[in-house]
């Protein structure tokens, strides 16, 4: 990936300095287990946190990035590049305006107004404070335990996150909030499945109109992007985790959609076509 072709975002909180911070109902292993079978792109971490009930200790402290750490400067230009696109998509295809998300970088765990957030938990975002919560150490154990290599595959991570923000600006997100109060667990399910689907479709519009513009796709950038997809599947991570693949819980999609609806954001570059709502085949 061509990134030193995009705009450094400014809209980055780097928390990495303080440490892990969390009040009296620190996360346990229950928590981390439940929400590791969120499959690590949790859409609405509350759903998990709110059985910690924690408490953050204090405000925590923002430091600049470093201009030497170069994974820190690669997020902080990916986070660019997809605010010059959505600003652009919402411009020309909402007639609306593009509200930026922050993102923050953390280590360990950190407070965030959907609860206490933690590094088990993979990259999230958080609508109640409209950010986007990464530990690099994900991108570490994207390569060496998901084998989901390139930095595209991590551009995909954040596009994908940052497109739960233009689902909350566009009320997508509402629906699945409506879903979990119907009180079907299995009506909940799917939503959330055409949720995190939608958002794949999303960072391929992403990717195809930032390429467009500024060129930033290497040969072997969309492979290295739809393998990161597949392997983030439901079945892939139930079939690593419990030897077994269950259809009825799974909250994010199977590996060969997430394939397919990125791809099609992709070729498409047009929001229209990401209504994933209103499929009648996933």
């Amino acid at each position: 990936m061509r990134w030193d072709r995009s705009r450094t975002s400014r809209n980055v909180e780097d928390r990495r300095a303080s440490g892990p911070r969390m009040g009296k109902g620190s996360i346990g292993i229950g928590t981390i287990v439940l929400a590791l079978v969120a499959m690590y792109f949790g859409v609405d971490p509350s759903v998990v946190l709110q059985l910690a009930d924690g408490t953050p200790t204090s405000a925590p402290t923002s430091q600049p990035i470093p201009a030497n750490d170069r994974q820190a400067q690669f997020v902080a230009k990916v986070l660019g590049e997809t605010e010059d696109v959505w600003q652009e998509i919402f411009r020309t295809q909402t007639n609306g305006s593009y509200r930026e998300p922050s993102l923050v970088l953390f280590r360990g765990a950190t407070p965030t107004a959907c609860g206490t957030g933690q590094s088990a938990m993979g990259p999230f975002y958080c609508p109640a404070d409209q950010k986007v919560y990464i530990d690099l150490s994900f991108f570490d154990d994207m390569e060496n335990k998901m084998n989901a290599p390139g930095e595209f595959a991590r551009a995909y991570v954040i596009a994908h996150e940052v497109g739960h923000h233009v689902q909350l600006m566009t009320g997508s997100m509402q629906k699945v909030d409506e879903a979990r109060r119907s009180g079907s667990q299995t009506r909940a399910n799917q939503a959330s499945v055409r949720l995190e689907l939608q958002a794949d479709c999303y960072a391929g519009i992403w990717a195809r109109h930032a390429d467009s513009a500024r060129q930033i796709l290497e040969p072997g950038d969309l492979e290295h992007a739809l393998n990161a997809a597949s392997a983030v599947g439901d079945d892939t991570l139930q079939r690593q985790h419990q030897g077994r693949i269950v259809p009825d819980s799974f909250t994010h999609g199977s590996a060969a959609q997430r394939m397919r609806w990125f791809q099609r954001g992709f070729d498409s570059g047009s929001m229209r076509d990401c209504d994933t709502f209103s499929a009648s085949q996933l």
